[in-house]
């Protein structure tokens, strides 16, 4: 068996003599013994009796990073290839793949690594090691397994710069890159921790990232969150030390003071350099690596985030791309966000968010989930919980709170066809914004959680966007545009380009700030509004005026929205993380009905900003305009923001307009937009109808058979009401849970 149990010299220090060789070390040369004890503690603390083992394709640097790592860590450095193999076999790894075939080097390879025993090392593996399945599960056992994940191409490059022509799998008729891609799974089935490593970036800095990623593995610590509303010099010792992770914010929803959960230290940044790696990743790969780097492996480890990613975007869209990027004119992008069951941007979160809140919350606890939406939220939710596992279903269950008057028939029909055993649509007679509002307060209402506790065992939960969880996948989205339009060669890295997003409650905005952050070069947000347009009136001046204004109902009433919740969120990043600030303007917007920015933070938010909005009018303008001359049928939402786009861009780079519906959804003011003089007020008819045209995207895939379900479906419809509201979900509770 191989062994490798003591350390590089300075760990050959023996117990007996330890101290005393410390002490003359001390008395004698005091900064030298700080400097040792300070690397011994450095490497121990984060090794302890861990390997480091390092795993990726051939070419990917495995072998030089180790040792740079090892240097670092001042620890011992086994390569799999060349201390392994070679000395087990006594001949080299091409010689023996020809002495025995490709199959049972495999093998041979395999039970060579089942004798590898190491504590506290860096270990190189073989880029085959992955594939067989015993050895790995032996290596992990005592190790956190780092991916040096390097594009294909890249690699490609590197091994015809080195001559090498051959690798373990290559065979007549299978190309290197086929036998590249086809080692990826067994990759991303072992890793712990993903290190993405560019083309020309040296050892040295790979080493580092992945001596910083290793720490960032061990110490969750580093990743707590803080609601919008906290004071840090305000916040008390009790306060510090119950500290709230991603699992506590995925579950908890909304923060207990009622702002809103944001990560204490930021979000991750990407270098130019990763992000130029991911142009060629599909759209679940890269969903993967953002995500990996938004959640801490403690609460959600890499490889059940893997599958997490694939449930969601695997099969559920209808095309292969998931979020395709598609020329509309001059230099206006569409970013189609409808691909998914329930055709809207909605679909991108909710068919992820379920499968995350059912990993993280405590088995021991049954959780109704709250929604208010203004039309699109309602179905997304409904469908993505209603594809739980039937275990997660029994102690998961949901309630849809939407505006009973306030959505289109298409919408309603969603909602009540989308409600499963654990879900539930309870139509309000009121509007999007009292739904929004009633929710946050049944969330801070104490008497009334703490007696669903007690008396049912079951906690609330939100799935708005209110929740943190719902914002992660859009950021994906975002970021994946722009790499698409480097990849189709419109842009290269690095320049820029504006977003403009149909904006209502502000999360798929904050969103789009929020890749900003992390490194896409994004100039300009444009947000667009209808004519419920406090938020550009807000932008424009800094002033947050609800006073005498009433909800208009609109064409796009995905946006008729006049509080934006997530703009909370936004204000407490440019003001510095500042929550008495945050609490002020917002108590101020809760009792008075407005709030005013400060000059200076008006200054910084004009800087990412700007703001536009659309009439009724305009926006079928819009779409009757586009599709006279493209054939392609822009929704309602989408309309705004075309219109909006085509009054503030500035044409100087291309700008990518979030289409965030499929037209289908709004079938009644597209035949309107499109002059057809009369219109059934059947929805189903109303899309057999649009299906007519030929357009540019056809009719929605699961629209139809959605509607088609709905028959004599029905739903509750309740008072504007808080107390028939708690009321509704006690009642809810009971026939699903008791």
């Amino acid at each position: 068996m191989f062994h490798i149990f003591q350390y590089q010299p300075l760990r050959l220090i023996t117990q007996n003599n330890l101290s005393s060789m410390c002490l003359k070390l001390m008395l004698s040369r005091p900064v030298a013994f700080a400097q040792i004890w300070k690397s011994w503690f450095s490497s121990h603390s984060l090794l302890g009796k861990k390997n480091i083992i390092l795993m990726g394709p051939p070419g990917a640097g495995k072998t030089t990073t180790g040792r740079i790592v090892g240097q670092k860590l001042d620890c011992p450095v086994i390569d799999i290839d060349d201390d392994v193999l070679e000395t087990t076999w006594n001949m080299s790894v091409s010689e023996k793949v020809q002495d025995v075939g490709y199959e049972e080097f495999l093998e041979e390879e395999g039970k060579a690594l089942l004798t590898v025993s190491a504590s506290g090392s860096v270990i190189s593996l073989s880029g085959s090691n992955p594939m067989h399945a015993a050895g790995m599960q032996h290596m992990k056992k005592n190790g956190i397994v780092v991916y040096l994940d390097v594009p294909t191409t890249v690699i490609m490059n590197r091994l015809k710069s080195k001559g090498v022509d051959r690798i373990v799998g290559l065979s007549p008729g299978i190309s290197l890159k086929d036998v590249l891609q086809f080692r990826k799974q067994f990759y991303k089935r072992w890793f712990d921790i993903r290190v993405l490593c560019g083309g020309d970036v040296a050892a040295e800095i790979v080493a580092e990232k992945v001596l910083d990623a290793v720490k960032r593995y061990q110490d969750s610590e580093l990743e707590t969150f803080i609601s919008t509303r906290s004071s840090r010099s305000g916040r008390s010792t009790e306060e510090d030390s119950h500290k709230l992770y991603f699992s506590d914010v995925v579950t908890q929803g909304l923060a207990l003071d009622g702002g809103l959960f944001v990560p204490e230290r930021g979000l991750p940044k990407f270098t130019a350099e990763e992000w130029q790696g991911l142009i060629e990743a599909t759209y679940s790969e890269r969903a993967q690596v953002i995500l990996e780097r938004c959640i801490h492996p403690a609460d959600i480890p890499a490889s059940k985030l893997a599958e997490i990613i694939e449930t969601a975007y695997g099969e559920n869209f209808s095309c292969s791309k998931v979020a395709p990027v598609r020329h509309l004119a001059g230099n206006q992008f569409l970013l189609e966000l409808f691909h998914g069951p329930t055709a809207s941007f909605k679909d991108f979160a909710l068919q992820l968010v379920p499968h995350l809140f059912a990993y993280c919350i405590p088995r021991s606890c049954n959780y109704l989930i709250l929604v208010a939406t203004s039309g699109d939220t309602g179905s997304a939710v409904l469908d993505g919980f209603s594809r739980l596992h039937d275990t997660d279903k029994q102690r998961i269950a949901l309630v849809n709170f939407f505006p009973e008057d306030g959505v289109s028939a298409i919408q309603k029909s969603q909602m009540i066809a989308c409600q499963k055993e654990n879900a539930w649509s309870v139509g309000v007679k009121s509007d999007f914004d009292f739904c929004q509002t009633a929710i946050k307060q049944i969330f801070t209402n104490s008497d009334f959680t703490g007696f669903l506790t007690v008396e049912y065992g079951t906690a609330l939960a939100a799935a708005n966007s209110i929740n943190w969880a719902r914002l992660l996948p859009q950021i994906v989205y975002h970021a994946s545009a722009y790499l698409d339009l480097v990849h189709q060669g419109i842009i290269s890295f690095g320049s820029p380009v504006d977003i403009c997003i149909p904006t209502g409650n502000f999360g798929n905005m904050l969103a789009a700030f929020y890749a900003k952050i992390m490194g896409i070069p994004i100039r300009k947000c444009i947000c667009a509004s209808n004519e419920n347009n406090v938020l550009t009136d807000f932008i424009r001046t800094g002033v947050y005026d609800l006073r005498g204004r009433k909800l208009i109902s609109s064409f796009s009433p995905a946006v008729d929205i006049l509080k934006s919740s997530n703009l909370e969120r936004y204000l407490h990043l440019i003001a510095n993380e500042d929550g008495q600030l945050v609490t002020q303007l917002f108590n101020q917007l809760e009792n008075q009905g407005h709030f005013q920015l400060q000059k200076d933070l008006l200054g910084k938010l004009q800087q990412d900003l700007v703001a536009g909005w659309c009439s009724d009018e305009d926006c079928l303008a819009a779409i009757h305009s586009v599709y006279s001359t493209t054939g392609y049928i822009l929704d309602t939402h989408t309309a705004v923001a075309k219109v909006v786009a085509d009054r503030l861009q500035d044409r100087t780079c291309p700008i990518i307009i979030s289409s965030t519906a499929h037209y289908s959804k709004f079938a009644p003011a597209i035949l309107r937009a499109l002059r057809i003089a009369e219109i059934n007020q059947n929805p189903l008819s109303q899309l057999h109808l649009l299906s007519s045209y030929s357009a540019l995207p056809p009719i929605h895939w699961g629209l139809l058979e959605t509607l088609k379900k709905t028959g004599n479906g029905d739903h509750q419809v309740c008072a504007a009401d808080m107390s028939v509201m708690m009321s509704h979900i006690e009642t809810l509770i009971q026939n699903h849970f008791m």
